[in-house]
């Protein structure tokens, strides 16, 4: 297996990352080595890790690592179901404007000096009043305060009843507080180490901080006094340790997951797609004795998206928007560019795995109804040959091209603009493009987060509709769904106002994204979620 891994890498820059990756491996297990290997459990970071600071976990990698250290009010479990975490319960007043949380008393932070005698102390619903403030606070400048526009108020009641107050009625949330800016952190700490609380984190997790060595390795160990237990009363987690490395190359990480020297990867990277998975999406043979494939729903839509204030004729017309959805077949295009990972895109914008999706409302492929919509076009119009410019990023190229060869069958003819991504990213926002690729990874788990994007008060570059998207009754029914209580009926609106959107088609749904974990056959517990959010807690090794 190792053998044929290795034709791979040919390039001797290739080599030195492989080499420096082991070293560094090495380096991080010396952090660990009175621990025995199966109780250790590591991966590779190929992008850096800019804070442990909970109020700053932004990108998937700083959401990682903050997981393991921090705990919230509440939590998500993988069927997207909100449950309690350090709240134990908490009611809702019948107007949606008041949550009150009843605490845990058994929830310690980490061991720190400033603690005192006791080395640590027991959370209160003070910590929470002052993490929540915290994150308000303009001067810290978390990329999290926009999580709490909806509060008005929160309020320590005592040490075990925690009372927040909004502005208005909003079902999700729940789900918004499950995000790690909400966790839990102590004041006298964090005003100790000011801005150095980023590398000096005391959290309440199920590990605690030992070591980084930024861009290097990060090492974590298990907290003893962690308040969750298993389904047999077992205090988790199961690891003693975790130790994180920072290859920058994917080729390379998927080399030292090859070897057995990490114990998983993430994603389905270009450079070693085709040498672990068949064209379908399933394990090669060479691996099905070392590998286990986990795969399942991601909230993320990959889409088209017209610029609906475009003055160009064609943007403008409902038929030529229909015609490039219906213009190409996104099961073949999964196959061909992805190994069958995804979930070709017939459904709406919301994704499948969050409740309000439905497969039947989208586009199926349809070449001949293509043509006929294009026709229309061109009859109503007197424009015989029309054009559209799709801008993207190096990334999707091969996605934009394959379109590209498709829809210009049914006689549109389409130019691509490649940029990179902070021009395209400026660009959408500010009108600038008549028709962009683009993606919406959840922000929370509820489909009111993807239908933001056509909401007409949300306009870019003021908020998410990139698209300019207007329309008087979905406006309506979205502003119904903060006050719908019903959960059913909240997410039968859901459908309805993204059945609306794809009747007028001011994007291309291109395909729903899957979580695809690679591990190694002795981990156990790793699981699989809609947020691709790593929970280690439930994770075992074996020898």
């Amino acid at each position: 297996m190792i053998s044929v891994l290795k034709t791979c890498f040919t390039y001797f820059n290739k080599f030195l990352l492989i080499c420096f990756g082991s070293l560094l491996l090495t380096h991080c297990a010396s952090d660990t080595k009175e621990t025995k290997d199966n109780l250790v459990f590591r991966y590779n970071e190929h992008k850096n890790i800019g804070s442990l600071d909970p109020a700053f976990s932004k990108d998937i990698a700083d959401i990682w690592a903050t997981n393991q250290l921090f705990n919230g009010l509440v939590q998500m479990n993988d069927s997207m179901q909100v449950e309690p975490e350090i709240a134990k319960s908490w009611i809702i007043s019948e107007d949606g404007l008041t949550y009150t949380f009843t605490l845990r008393d058994d929830v310690y932070f980490h061991k720190h000096s400033l603690f005192g005698q006791n080395a640590t102390r027991t959370v209160t619903a003070k910590d929470f009043e002052y993490s929540l403030n915290r994150l308000l606070d303009p001067q810290l400048g978390s990329p999290g305060r926009w999580v709490l526009n909806k509060v008005n108020a929160f309020n320590a009641v005592n040490d075990s009843v925690l009372k927040i107050e909004l502005k208005q009625p909003f079902p999700a949330f729940l789900g918004l507080l499950t995000m790690k800016y909400c966790s839990v952190v102590p004041k006298e700490i964090v005003e100790h180490y000011g801005s150095a609380f980023r590398s000096h984190p005391i959290g309440t997790g199920p590990f605690y901080f030992k070591r980084w060595e930024e861009n290097v390795k990060l090492v974590f160990r298990k907290n003893t006094s962690y308040f969750e237990t298993d389904a047999k009363g077992k205090h988790l987690p199961y690891l003693e340790a975790v130790a994180i490395t920072f290859l920058p190359d994917k080729q390379s990480e998927f080399l030292q997951f090859a070897q057995g020297n990490i114990d998983f990867v993430s994603g389905l990277d270009a450079s070693y797609k085709d040498e672990i998975l068949t064209a379908d999406g399933n394990l090669r043979t060479r691996y099905t004795s070392e590998v286990n494939m986990i795969r399942g729903p991601y909230l993320n839509t990959e889409y088209l998206s017209f610029y609906m204030d475009s003055e160009l004729t064609e943007i403008q017309s409902e038929w030529l928007r229909k015609s490039v959805n219906y213009g190409f077949n996104r099961k073949k295009m999964m196959t061909y560019l992805r190994n069958g990972i995804g979930i070709p895109a017939h459904g709406g914008f919301i994704p499948k795995g969050l409740a309000g999706y439905n497969a039947t409302i989208g586009f199926e492929y349809n070449p001949e109804k293509a043509k006929t919509y294009l026709e229309k076009f061109k009859s109503e119009t007197g424009i015989q040959h029309p054009e559209i410019t799709i801008t993207t990023t190096s990334n999707y190229l091969s996605f934009c091209e394959y379109i590209q060869r498709e829809i210009q069958k049914t006689g549109l003819i389409i130019h691509i603009n490649v940029v990179p991504p902070s021009a395209l990213k400026d660009a959408k926002a500010n009108g600038k493009l008549d028709v962009f690729r683009a993606s919406w990874v959840a922000d929370y788990p509820d489909a009111e987060n993807y239908l933001s994007l056509f909401y007409s008060k949300n306009f870019a570059p003021n908020g998410p509709n990139y698209s300019h998207f207007k329309n008087e009754l979905f406006d309506t029914w979205y502003e119904q769904s903060f006050t719908e209580t019903n959960t059913i009926k909240r997410e039968t609106l859901y459908t309805k106002m993204d059945s609306l959107v794809m009747q007028h088609a001011p994007v291309v749904p291109l395909f729903y994204d899957e979580v695809v974990r690679f591990t190694r056959k002795n981990v156990s517990g790793l699981g699989i979620n809609p947020t691709n959010l790593l929970e280690l807690k439930h994770v075992q090794k074996r020898d």
